[in-house]
């Protein structure tokens, strides 16, 4: 038999694949059921399912789905955090922008927050 031809198999072959993949303990053996080769589910999986990413770039493979999300909702409430910040920062700016503007309006007449007797 000769090599299998690049896109061979299609988006939903794929995905039941890598859905299978989840609960399977032993990769080979569902390469094997399916015709495929192993390293082709694992590229399936990088592609199609990035939790699955998420889970080994953060931890060991051991590591619970829900520590993993714990880990990702952490990441997210810091980036909020910078954000923020972020958002303080430039309304504080807008505001001094505003200020200088309204003064540099005021500045050709009489201005109102004189207190002396004119």
């Amino acid at each position: 038999m000769g090599k299998k031809r690049v896109g061979q198999y299609s988006l939903e072959f794929r995905r039941i694949a890598v859905e299978r993949m989840r609960g399977c303990n032993n990769i080979t053996t569902l390469a094997k059921e399916l015709g495929v080769e192993r390293k082709s589910l694992y590229l399936w999986r990088e592609q199609l399912d990035p939790e699955s990413v998420i889970q080994r770039k953060t931890g060991p493979p051991g590591k619970s789905r829900a520590a993993v999300l714990e880990q990702e909702i952490s990441r997210l409430k810091r980036v909020l955090a910078d954000k923020t910040l972020e958002l303080d920062f430039f309304k504080g700016a807008l505001q001094k922008i505003e200020e200088r503007r309204r003064q540099s309006k005021n500045s050709g007449g009489k201005t109102s927050t004189t207190t002396s007797g004119e």
